[in-house]
């Protein structure tokens, strides 16, 4: 039932536009038209900047940073007891948010949505932010340069929902 909703949303939302337009007397066509040509611009200089972004995610991911932070994290997470499997998703969330919706997807598949380490992904998933991706595309697309302080707040507000995802799962669950 839920399925067929959400496969029947989107094409009911352009359905109930064109029939607004056509009640209004607004040349739909045109309109859409006009609008898209009015997105070249946009995408032109955004561009650049979702450029730069791909390259410094790539980078980061093939150099092999991440597999020398989570070695050098492993044992403070034993320690702690936090799911080794969940820390690529918690170090990768302010980079990238396809990334970890594909590591989401792999702890579903192996350990399950209702496991302790599958409630503490999706809760990590929720509350946290791709702050790099946020920043490097929205900040860049107005031409703001001084991003030190929105910057350390993104992160600082990701690591709060990180470290708030572990304590609430290990309390609750």
């Amino acid at each position: 039932m839920i399925s067929t909703i959400s496969n029947m949303l989107i094409p009911c939302l352009v359905c109930g536009i064109i029939l607004y337009g056509v009640k209004h007397k607004v040349d739909v066509y045109d309109v859409f038209i006009e609008g898209a040509k009015e997105s070249f611009p946009m995408i032109k200089s955004m561009f650049p900047t979702f450029l730069g972004m791909i390259f410094g995610v790539n980078l980061f991911l093939n150099s092999g940073i991440l597999e020398f932070l989570l070695e050098f994290l492993n044992p403070i997470l034993e320690f702690l007891k936090i799911p080794f499997d969940v820390v690529p998703m918690a170090v990768l969330r302010p980079i990238s948010g396809s990334s970890t919706l594909a590591i989401l997807n792999h702890i579903f598949e192996v350990s399950g949505p209702d496991s302790f380490i599958g409630r503490l992904a999706s809760i990590i998933q929720g509350s946290t932010d791709t702050t790099f991706y946020i920043i490097t595309l929205y900040f860049g697309c107005v031409g703001i340069k001084r991003i030190k302080y929105a910057l350390w707040a993104g992160l600082f507000a990701d690591l709060i929902g990180i470290l708030a995802s572990i304590v609430i799962v290990q309390l609750i669950f």
